[in-house]
Parts: C-alpha cells; sequence; structure tokens
C-alpha cells in the first residue's frame, strides 16, 4: 500500500536538516547586517551633509540648496528603504520562507 504524502514525511529514511543550510543561512544573515550597517552609514551621512546645507541657505543674500537638499532627502529614502529589505529578508531567513516564493519582489509582497 503507497504512503501517502503526509506519512512519507513523517517516516524516518527522510534526513532532516542539514548543517550546509544552517551556515548559508548565517552567511546571508551577516552579509544582509553588513548591508544594513553599510546603508545606515550612508544615511547618516546624507543626514549630516542635508543639515549642513540647511544651516549654510541664506535667503536674505539669496544662497539656497534646495536641489542638493532635495536629492540628499531622496538618498536618505532610498537607504531607508533598502535597509527595511534587508530586514524582511533576515526575517524571512530565520522563519526558514524561501526567496524564490512567487509573489516577493525585493522584500515585498506583491
Amino acid at each position: 500500500m503507497p504512503k501517502s504524502p503526509k506519512t512519507a514525511a513523517s517516516g524516518s529514511d527522510v534526513p532532516e536538516g542539514t548543517g550546509s543550510t544552517e551556515a548559508s543561512d548565517a552567511a546571508a544573515i551577516a552579509k544582509a547586517e553588513a548591508e544594513m550597517a553599510a546603508f545606515a552609514a550612508e544615511r547618516d551621512a546624507s543626514v549630516l551633509r542635508c543639515r549642513e546645507l540647511l544651516k549654510a541657505e541664506d535667503p536674505a543674500a539669496g544662497v539656497f540648496h534646495a536641489a542638493e537638499i532635495f536629492r540628499l532627502q531622496q538618498n536618505k529614502l532610498r537607504l531607508e528603504v533598502e535597509m527595511e529589505f534587508r530586514r524582511k529578508k533576515i526575517n524571512r531567513i530565520r522563519l526558514g520562507m524561501e526567496e524564490t516564493l512567487p509573489g516577493i519582489a525585493g522584500g515585498l509582497l506583491i
């Protein structure tokens, strides 16, 4: 009598988790955390530069840095989104979810 998929999976002949998967998960998490740290440093530099430009503006003298400030604010938001994607990737790895599931694109469920 053939086993149903449910009973076949619970049999003792099915190998359990391997150490290489855990090692690759740990490496992926470490890589994502390193990327998050780099993004955070770049974001902090953008915020600092934006504050410097805001202080340097002088409306009475006609000195404005609106375009540069706007670009820096956009960059800050982009970096925060990248950091959020990495955080969600780490959570998916820790929960054992697969990256190749249909409907997941860069951390977003679509």
